[in-house]
């Protein structure tokens, strides 16, 4: 509350102005969201792909590979004939449903982005507030209740589908012929990847559910000495390329010789939020990266998924992000300590490729030499923030 007292009169403006129009996307993508109860298609091994995959909105070489069958298999043969069971055929086109959303959670990812942005941007400092108060800038209950909606309803509520590392995984998919649409998947990925663009990858920091599941966990006050204790980050990007490397070799066939097996669906940790463990290994990718998550920040994000891979490239056009003026830096390595990454380090060093910086805000109270700000990547310093150094006492 007392956070709240201290906001000026433009930045209420801003902080009623952003919620507002945060409750009018999530009220457009409701009124847009499919109602009414969705009656499943029901489905049987008499039929045949071809008759099946048009009603799941995928391509026949699509149903195919959830069936376990080679992608060229005959489309107009009964199931029954191919050897699928009934239990085989409802599997999949679970599986396959699973994946098809209303545009509801698109509007409140839009909406998760909106608010952090305007909050780094705008609302984490006080405007006047003098260095006395540095401390209590950029609270952590803004950014805690954006991860609890996060997995509360980009998860749980909404379902796995659609998600970042999905938006990535199924333009290569519909490459393959697994999707009949390569645009309409490009549209998706365009859209994460527009999100992460606009502010330093705050669709993942801020916004994805898996990743706000992890960053509450390692948020949580254990092993904080093993904390401190970062990988490296040539280490954890270099396995998250070559994960990357190896689905696109054995999707498109290089490697195996069969067109189509996607690695990231055994471990796949959003099916969490559909309570989808048929494959044992996806459950075990759940369990394994929510326990590392109280150990090392976001485990699945540094080490293995490719939206993160993608959107670490694309950080190099965002355009808002941490911002470290080098007129003011005397290296004090504050923000490094305060940094989970590598990327505070590698912005002091004026590095090219930095580690990812997921938005979290850690950095932006701890600077000594108020060196340290979001904004705008042609802006100046916005309003509250133009602090002239303090020149020593003779």
């Amino acid at each position: 509350m007392g956070y709240l007292l201290r906001l000026s009169k433009v930045q209420w403006v801003w902080l009623v102005g952003s919620l507002a129009i945060g409750a009018a996307l999530v009220t457009v993508g409701w009124v847009l969201e499919p109602k009414g109860d969705q009656t499943l298609p029901s489905f049987t091994t008499a039929m045949s792909i071809r008759d099946i995959a048009p009603k799941l909105d995928v391509t026949g070489k699509a149903l195919a590979r959830d069936l376990r069958l080679p992608l060229d298999v005959p489309k107009g043969k009964p199931l029954a004939k191919l050897g699928i069971a009934q239990s085989d055929l409802d599997r999949a086109a679970a599986h396959l449903l699973g994946y098809q959303s209303g545009p509801l959670k698109y509007y409140v990812f839009a909406a998760l982005v909106l608010w952090g942005l305007v909050f780094l941007i705008r609302l984490g400092r006080p405007d006047g507030s003098p260095s006395a108060e540095q401390k209590t800038w950029y609270p952590r209950a803004p950014y805690v209740v954006a991860l609890l909606i996060a997995v509360a309803v980009c998860g749980f509520a909404l379902g796995k589908s659609p998600n970042p590392m999905e938006g990535a995984v199924k333009v290569f998919k519909s490459m393959v012929g697994l999707y009949p649409s390569v645009w309409e998947k490009v549209a998706a990925l365009g859209f994460f990847l527009g999100l992460a663009v606009v502010g330093n990858k705050l669709v993942c920091g801020w916004a994805c559910p898996f990743g706000a599941l992890q960053e509450l966990l390692y948020s949580l006050p254990f092993f904080r000495k093993t904390k401190r204790r970062k990988i490296p980050f040539l280490v954890s990007n270099a396995i998250r390329g070559t994960l990357f490397a190896a689905m696109l070799l054995l999707l498109f066939g290089v490697v195996g010789g069969r067109k189509g097996f996607v690695l990231y669906h055994s471990i796949n940790p959003f099916n969490l939020f559909s309570f989808d463990f048929d494959e044992l290994l996806v459950l075990i990718t759940v369990v394994v990266a929510s326990g590392l998550a109280l150990l090392i920040y976001r485990p699945f994000c540094q080490f293995i998924c490719p939206f993160g891979l993608i959107s670490w490239l694309a950080e190099r056009l965002s355009l808002t992000r941490v911002r470290v003026d080098t007129d003011r830096c005397n290296q004090c390595g504050a923000c490094v300590q305060a940094c989970p990454l590598d990327a505070a380090k590698h912005k002091v060093a004026g590095t090219l490729f930095a580690a990812d910086c997921f938005s979290c805000a850690r950095c932006l109270n701890v600077c000594p030499q108020e060196a340290i700000s979001y904004r705008v990547v042609f802006a100046g310093r916005p309003p509250g923030e133009e602090v002239a150094l303090q020149t020593p006492e003779k």
